[in-house]
């Protein structure tokens, strides 16, 4: 089999309909949305009737040889539970779909869906992390796994390692890599070391220092000093598709690791795909062959 990819943080949606924080976000066509009450192009403009897709994100996966994607959620998207539930039984292989949940109930109600994980915006919680105590509990009675993006300051550290701390069994993935360009970066990713099944990975790097561009220099050196923190076993590549996509392509987001000569051939296959691989349980993947370009 050829390389090993995997996707740890992706994004889909049918359409976007909601509001955070009273502000509206709304799908539109061309690949523009209302989000905060102000028109951005939200995703790339060929995808016109505003859904978000699996098939779409398919053909993305299929053209740059990902073999799997982790599906997880965002306030913003608004719930995507049936949707995502419909996308893990049809394409099984491909997809590790996450719910959206803010009780047990609807934890529960996540689970009978067939969903795999729970996906939380930390950064965008104004109660303490540890009022989902139960939640977290009854995740890890059930072998799910917790996608959980943290602010960008220190406010949710304590209370994340509390949940570790309560739910040693509980599978744990801190997302957007510990906002590297913050000051809480060492303190997110040191959450590693604190239970034997946390990880962290790196979805929305790209966008985070998109000020710098393609081949992101310093995002690699992030990586690096992440490594060197909690070791390579701990990390994994996520893209943040499709939003990241507007700015450069899909295989872009994660062909600036490939191809950096600062990190071992070890080291890559690591991070972009066999610690996915063993995390989340992926199997079945197809080979996907490379398919030259036209223009090559």
């Amino acid at each position: 089999m050829g390389k090993l990819i995997i996707d740890a943080h992706s994004h889909l949606w049918l359409k976007q309909d909601t509001y955070v924080d009273g502000k509206r976000i709304l799908s539109l066509k061309n690949g523009r949305s209302i989000f905060m009450d102000e028109e951005v192009q939200m995703v790339p403009p060929f995808i016109i009737d505003g859904q978000n897709t699996a098939e779409v994100f398919l053909s993305n996966m299929d053209y740059a040889q990902v073999g799997g994607a982790v599906v997880v959620q965002e306030l913003i998207d608004g719930c995507q539970n049936e949707y995502l539930a419909d996308v893990q039984r049809r394409f099984p292989d491909r997809f590790f779909c996450m719910g959206m949940a803010w009780n047990q109930e609807e934890a529960q109600a996540v689970i009978d869906m067939g969903l795999k994980g729970i996906a939380y915006p930390g950064h965008r919680m104004r109660q303490p992390l540890t009022t989902l105590m139960p939640v977290f509990k009854l995740m890890e009675r059930q072998g799910m796994v917790l996608s959980m993006c943290l602010a960008d300051d220190e406010r949710q550290i304590a209370e994340m390692g509390e949940v570790i701390e309560e739910c040693p069994q509980l599978k744990v993935a801190i997302g957007h890599f510990g906002m590297p360009t913050t000051a809480s970066f060492r303190s997110q990713v040191l959450l590693a070391r604190r239970g034997e099944n946390v990880m962290v990975e790196s979805g929305g790097i790209t966008w985070l220092y998109h000020p710098e561009f393609y081949p992101y220099p310093t995002a690699i050196r992030r990586i690096r000093e992440a490594a060197d923190l909690v070791g390579w076993e701990r990390l994994m590549w996520g893209s943040d598709y499709p939003r990241t996509i507007t700015a450069i392509t899909y295989r872009m987001s994660y062909d600036f690791v490939e191809k950096s000569a600062e990190l071992s051939a070890d080291e890559k296959a690591a991070f972009l795909g066999e610690n996915a691989c063993r995390f989340y349980g992926f199997k079945n993947l197809p080979e996907l062959p490379y398919i030259k370009n036209m223009s090559e």
